[in-house]
């Protein structure tokens, strides 16, 4: 099947600085990505230039199929949502509801009365007076009650509390099993999402260092404690990504998976193994400034 998003070479320089640099990378129909990174390390810049909202310095990019730019049967299957959404302020909630039922081709009226209702939105308030966790609301119910062939969440949900997002989150998988599409999550909330994202594409500095299936990489790192010689001996000729001394003794995580022996190993050593989450993986990898290129541990 034709993929939904192709980027190649993709880069963008703000006064000589590379923003983004030379990402590759594609999105498959009916899947759900994470984009993640540190702050400033290109998620929103990429997002922009996928949505024409910003033009490349260089390199390719292609919305089913066609480039996105000036192209108006792209953009309207394409929903972007990001923490900083503007809407006039003289709109009431309501107002900006019936709009986007007529800018979304498969905008559902039923599904977005519901999650008015989910998310507690006071639908005759004018939006300028709205808290920031109803703003997010709005924002999470468009995305969601769009059901645009490509939504993208950039960190709208932040403004919400934790039983909001965890509301967000499953009415998110929901309707996802029910109206597949591509569906982009961009946040720091690595460990909230994880258990939802199919796949998980990272950049850090502006340059794609991780793009792997997420059953891929859960369980693809671990660390490993004890006596810093007997670590020192489990880890030798392991690709480690991060050492910890404390005293006489060492924590170093791993990159790559566990089979038997390793185990039995650890065990012989008086090791303590930990599973590394993705979030930790993703703060690890973000902290190597030496990594030029994609990692790939499957």
């Amino acid at each position: 099947m034709k993929n939904i998003v192709e980027v190649q070479g993709l880069t963008k320089m703000y006064q000589g600085v590379n923003a983004v640099d030379d990402v590759s990378f594609t999105m498959e129909p009916g899947k759900i990505y994470g984009l993640l990174g540190r702050n400033g390390a290109g998620k929103t810049t990429i997002m922009h230039m996928l949505t024409a909202q910003m033009f490349p310095t260089s390199g390719r990019v292609r919305v089913f199929g066609e480039t996105p730019y000036e192209n108006n049967h792209v953009l309207s299957k394409v929903c972007f949502i990001k923490e900083s959404q503007k809407y006039p302020d003289h709109l009431r909630v309501i107002d900006v509801l019936e709009l986007c039922s007529v800018i979304f081709p498969n905008w559902d009226q039923g599904f977005a009365d519901q999650l008015v209702n989910d998310f507690r939105l006071p639908l005759k308030r004018v939006i300028k007076k709205l808290s920031r966790g109803m703003l997010s609301s709005v924002g999470v119910i468009i995305g969601l009650a769009s059901r645009a062939p490509l939504t993208m969440f950039d960190e709208p949900y932040l403004g919400l509390d934790a039983v909001a997002r965890e509301l967000f989150y499953d009415r998110l998988i929901e309707d996802y099993a029910e109206h597949p599409r591509t569906i982009v999550l961009s946040t720091h909330l690595i460990d909230e999402v994880s258990k939802i994202l199919e796949h998980v594409i990272v950049v850090d500095n502006g340059r794609l260092i991780l793009n792997e299936d997420a059953d891929a990489i859960r369980g693809q790192a671990y660390s490993a404690t004890g006596q810093a010689k007997n670590v020192e001996s489990f880890i030798s000729g392991q690709e480690t990504i991060e050492r910890k001394p404390f005293g006489g003794l060492l924590s170093a995580t791993v990159l790559g998976s566990l089979n038997p022996e390793r185990r039995e190993l650890a065990e012989l050593l008086g090791l303590e193994l930990t599973p590394v989450s993705l979030q930790q993986l993703i703060v690890h990898l973000t902290k190597q400034k030496s990594v030029h290129k994609a990692v790939d541990i499957g």
